[in-house]
């Protein structure tokens, strides 16, 4: 059994709560009672929500996605689990195509491994080459159309793709890939509104990082930006740092969509080094409205390339800046990308899901608090963070939430 000060359900707070766990599985989620001596041998802690899954994963620390390789993927889950992600998206941003071809090969082989202790990897996140607009992305290797022989070479490890709708044969694309059970995204798009209510007529789901890398909102033209939020076909993933979003803007899009079409995305890219360069001229920028640590990424113009948030990180910033409730903020960090994922054995602490749980030092929504660290995380009711030794991949039968 787990305690804790408050236990995050999808209706509402137990403060405080108790999980109880047998087998990998949440078998009750129930109001605790206040610590007391009696219950000092077993911990207490501050919060526990559940493992959060992450959509969009390009790198973390001083790893990127698309070119780990061999003992790379230890650490590289190792970190994942150290902010609480649980389950995860592997993104690749537009590249060569052999350069793509290659990093699919390495994602087919880290899929296939053995499940161990890692985060589950649901499947690769492709961001490109089907963009209309840049971003961070180089120009000169984006696909100007969508052919029934790039689809085809599409390799079956991919569970998202992002493309714009106004390119040249999505609409067809995208019913293809969503026949195949693929979530199809919109981003990195100039689209009209129509364009992109025909987009999610022919299967898409998402919005990639909405705002972002974007067409402007018009009140006579209001573009993906406006449909996105209008479209109630469409969930729509937001980068929390403050830095990618206006806090306002985050609010009006929960206040849009709700929780269960809100999804918060990191958009990890790999650290900076201690002098800031993170490779190809890129430096970390400022902290955002919210505080902590640097979350953002830019390119020598000025033009955003992915995060440094982490899941807490980002449910803190939409509680404290954007007014957030902690039971959406947490429902859009887990549940609802789950349930995007067709995932419905997780994201949520109710008795009977997978007892992917993580429990966080301070509460998110104190404004007072520092952001919330992570402090422990169970994969199927087993603790794998923090490891129990140093490169280890699996843990003492001792660990076993109860």
């Amino acid at each position: 059994m787990l305690r804790a000060r408050t236990v995050v359900t999808p209706d509402a707070l137990l403060c405080p709560g108790e999980v109880v766990v047998e087998e990998g599985r949440i078998t009750a989620v129930r109001a605790g009672r206040e610590p007391d001596a009696a219950h000092a041998p077993r911990a207490v802690y501050d919060v526990l929500v559940p493992g959060f899954v992450d959509l969009q994963v390009n790198g973390v620390g001083d790893i990127a996605v698309a070119t780990a390789a061999g003992a790379d993927w230890d650490r590289l889950e190792r970190a994942l689990l150290g902010s609480g992600t649980t389950t995860w998206c592997p993104t690749l941003p537009t590249v060569a195509p052999a350069v793509l071809r290659a990093a699919l090969a390495r994602l087919e082989a880290a899929a296939a491994r053995p499940a161990g202790d890692g985060p589950h990897l649901a499947g690769v996140h492709l961001e490109g080459p089907f963009l209309a607009v840049p971003g961070a992305h180089p120009p000169r290797l984006l696909a100007p159309r969508v052919t029934a022989a790039q689809l085809a070479a599409i390799a079956p490890v991919v569970r998202v793709v992002t493309l714009a709708p106004e390119l040249p044969g999505a609409l067809e694309a995208i019913a293809t890939l969503a026949r195949a059970g693929v979530l199809v995204a919109l981003g990195h798009s100039a689209c009209t509104a129509e364009q992109a209510h025909a987009a999610a007529t022919a299967g898409a789901r998402l919005v990639t990082h909405l705002g972002n890398a974007m067409g402007p909102f018009h009140h006579r033209r209001p573009g993906l930006l406006g449909a996105a939020l209008a479209d109630d076909r469409l969930a729509v993933s937001l980068i929390a740092d403050l830095v990618h979003l206006h806090p306002d803007v985050v609010r009006i899009a929960f206040l849009a969509k709700g929780a269960p079409r809100t999804v918060l995305v990191t958009d990890r890219v790999a650290q900076p080094t201690p002098g800031g360069a993170v490779g190809g001229g890129r430096t970390a920028s400022g902290s955002g409205r919210g505080g902590g640590t640097p979350a953002a990424v830019e390119l020598p113009d000025g033009t955003l390339a992915g995060s440094l948030l982490t899941p807490a990180a980002a449910v803190a910033r939409c509680v404290r800046s954007a007014g957030i409730s902690l039971v959406a903020a947490v429902a859009a960090a887990a549940t609802t990308p789950a349930r995007l994922l067709g995932l419905s054995d997780r994201g949520a602490l109710v008795s009977g899901a997978r007892a992917d749980i993580v429990a966080l030092r301070g509460n998110p929504a104190d404004p007072a608090a520092p952001e919330p660290d992570v402090v422990a995380v169970w994969l199927s009711g087993r603790r794998v963070w923090p490891p129990a030794v140093s490169g280890s991949r699996r843990r003492p039968a001792d660990t076993t939430a109860r």
